[in-house]
Protein backbone atom coordinates (compact mmCIF):
# COMPACT_ATOMS: atom_id res chain seq x y z
CA UNK A 1 0.00 0.00 0.00
CA UNK A 2 1.14 3.33 -0.62
CA UNK A 3 1.80 5.90 2.12
CA UNK A 4 -0.72 8.99 1.89
CA UNK A 5 0.64 12.30 2.36
CA UNK A 6 0.63 13.75 6.22
CA UNK A 7 -1.82 16.98 6.36
CA UNK A 8 1.40 18.86 7.77
CA UNK A 9 2.89 18.10 4.20
CA UNK A 10 -0.20 19.10 2.90
CA UNK A 11 -0.53 22.17 4.22
CA UNK A 12 3.09 23.02 3.22
CA UNK A 13 1.83 22.57 -0.38
CA UNK A 14 -1.15 24.90 -0.02
CA UNK A 15 0.64 27.27 1.47
CA UNK A 16 3.12 27.10 -1.61
CA UNK A 17 0.31 27.50 -4.04
CA UNK A 18 -1.07 30.26 -1.74
CA UNK A 19 1.98 32.10 -1.87
CA UNK A 20 1.85 32.23 -6.08
CA UNK A 21 -1.84 33.00 -6.37
CA UNK A 22 -1.21 36.08 -4.07
CA UNK A 23 1.61 36.79 -6.53
CA UNK A 24 -0.54 36.66 -9.14
CA UNK A 25 -3.26 38.53 -7.46
CA UNK A 26 -5.75 35.98 -7.72
CA UNK A 27 -7.70 34.04 -4.98
CA UNK A 28 -7.93 30.55 -5.48
CA UNK A 29 -9.15 27.84 -3.75
CA UNK A 30 -6.85 24.81 -3.25
CA UNK A 31 -6.76 21.13 -2.59
CA UNK A 32 -4.67 18.62 -1.47
CA UNK A 33 -6.00 14.70 -2.35
CA UNK A 34 -4.81 11.07 -1.14
CA UNK A 35 -3.72 8.60 -3.96
CA UNK A 36 -7.79 7.88 -4.60
CA UNK A 37 -8.77 11.47 -4.91
CA UNK A 38 -9.80 11.57 -1.35
CA UNK A 39 -9.49 14.92 0.57
CA UNK A 40 -6.72 15.87 2.64
CA UNK A 41 -6.66 19.00 3.12
CA UNK A 42 -8.87 22.35 1.00
CA UNK A 43 -7.87 26.01 1.43
CA UNK A 44 -10.16 28.71 0.42
CA UNK A 45 -8.37 32.01 -0.04
CA UNK A 46 -10.08 34.95 0.72
CA UNK A 47 -12.45 36.39 -2.09
CA UNK A 48 -12.15 32.81 -3.67
CA UNK A 49 -15.15 31.87 -5.84
CA UNK A 50 -17.35 29.17 -3.93
CA UNK A 51 -17.73 26.88 -7.56
CA UNK A 52 -13.96 26.81 -7.03
CA UNK A 53 -14.80 24.45 -4.01
CA UNK A 54 -15.63 21.76 -5.81
CA UNK A 55 -14.13 22.15 -9.05
CA UNK A 56 -10.48 21.87 -6.85
CA UNK A 57 -11.54 19.00 -5.66
CA UNK A 58 -12.48 17.15 -8.40
CA UNK A 59 -9.19 18.33 -10.15
CA UNK A 60 -7.84 16.63 -7.34
CA UNK A 61 -9.46 13.79 -7.77
CA UNK A 62 -8.89 13.04 -11.40
CA UNK A 63 -4.98 13.87 -11.32
CA UNK A 64 -5.21 10.83 -8.28
CA UNK A 65 -7.46 8.61 -10.18
CA UNK A 66 -6.17 8.70 -13.65
CA UNK A 67 -2.65 9.28 -12.43
CA UNK A 68 -2.11 12.18 -14.91
CA UNK A 69 -2.06 15.82 -14.80
CA UNK A 70 -5.60 17.13 -15.83
CA UNK A 71 -4.80 19.48 -18.55
CA UNK A 72 -3.70 16.17 -20.55
CA UNK A 73 -7.26 15.09 -20.62
CA UNK A 74 -8.52 18.62 -23.46
CA UNK A 75 -7.64 16.85 -26.53
CA UNK A 76 -8.61 13.62 -25.93
CA UNK A 77 -12.09 14.46 -24.67
CA UNK A 78 -12.94 16.47 -27.52
CA UNK A 79 -15.60 15.39 -30.27
CA UNK A 80 -14.49 12.65 -31.95
CA UNK A 81 -11.75 11.78 -29.69
CA UNK A 82 -11.28 8.25 -28.16
CA UNK A 83 -12.12 9.90 -24.44
CA UNK A 84 -15.18 12.19 -25.44
CA UNK A 85 -17.75 12.35 -22.75
CA UNK A 86 -15.35 11.71 -20.14
CA UNK A 87 -16.45 14.14 -17.97
CA UNK A 88 -19.63 13.12 -18.00
CA UNK A 89 -18.64 9.87 -16.11
CA UNK A 90 -17.77 8.89 -12.84
CA UNK A 91 -20.16 10.95 -11.22
CA UNK A 92 -19.21 13.86 -12.89
CA UNK A 93 -16.17 14.14 -11.21
CA UNK A 94 -14.17 14.41 -13.89
CA UNK A 95 -12.35 17.30 -15.23
CA UNK A 96 -10.75 17.97 -18.26
CA UNK A 97 -8.73 21.16 -18.20
CA UNK A 98 -5.83 22.08 -16.27
CA UNK A 99 -5.12 23.07 -12.36
CA UNK A 100 -4.75 19.43 -11.35
CA UNK A 101 -1.32 17.61 -11.21
CA UNK A 102 -0.69 14.04 -9.52
CA UNK A 103 1.93 14.20 -6.41
CA UNK A 104 4.45 11.27 -6.85
CA UNK A 105 6.83 9.63 -4.38
CA UNK A 106 9.58 6.90 -5.87
CA UNK A 107 7.54 6.73 -9.27
CA UNK A 108 4.00 5.79 -7.35
CA UNK A 109 1.10 8.20 -7.16
CA UNK A 110 0.89 9.33 -3.46
CA UNK A 111 -1.38 11.85 -4.10
CA UNK A 112 -2.84 14.96 -6.19
CA UNK A 113 -3.59 18.44 -5.95
CA UNK A 114 -5.94 20.53 -7.22
CA UNK A 115 -6.45 24.50 -8.15
CA UNK A 116 -9.61 26.40 -9.18
CA UNK A 117 -10.53 30.39 -9.38
CA UNK A 118 -8.88 31.56 -12.23
CA UNK A 119 -7.75 31.48 -15.75
CA UNK A 120 -6.93 27.51 -16.75
CA UNK A 121 -2.83 28.80 -17.17
CA UNK A 122 -3.25 30.79 -13.71
CA UNK A 123 -4.46 27.52 -11.82
CA UNK A 124 -1.97 25.54 -13.16
CA UNK A 125 0.87 28.09 -12.12
CA UNK A 126 -0.33 28.16 -9.25
CA UNK A 127 -1.19 24.20 -8.46
CA UNK A 128 2.56 24.28 -9.95
CA UNK A 129 3.78 26.01 -7.31
CA UNK A 130 2.54 23.34 -5.27
CA UNK A 131 3.71 20.63 -6.84
CA UNK A 132 7.55 22.30 -6.93
CA UNK A 133 7.28 22.57 -3.17
CA UNK A 134 6.30 18.45 -3.13
CA UNK A 135 9.21 17.75 -5.15
CA UNK A 136 11.59 19.83 -3.23
CA UNK A 137 10.21 18.10 0.22
CA UNK A 138 10.64 14.78 -1.41
CA UNK A 139 14.34 15.46 -2.16
CA UNK A 140 15.21 16.96 1.52
CA UNK A 141 13.22 13.49 2.84
CA UNK A 142 15.91 11.32 0.50
CA UNK A 143 18.79 13.49 1.26
CA UNK A 144 17.83 13.28 5.35
CA UNK A 145 17.51 8.97 4.03
CA UNK A 146 21.12 9.40 2.65
CA UNK A 147 22.78 10.94 6.31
Amino acid sequence: MVESIPLETAKQLIEAAEEKADEIDNPMVITVANSEGNLIAQHRMDGGWLASVSISRNKAYTSAALEMPTHELAEPSEPGNSLYGLQTTDDDQIVIFGGGYPLERDGEVVGAIGVSGGAVSQDREVAEAGVERWNELIKEEAATADD
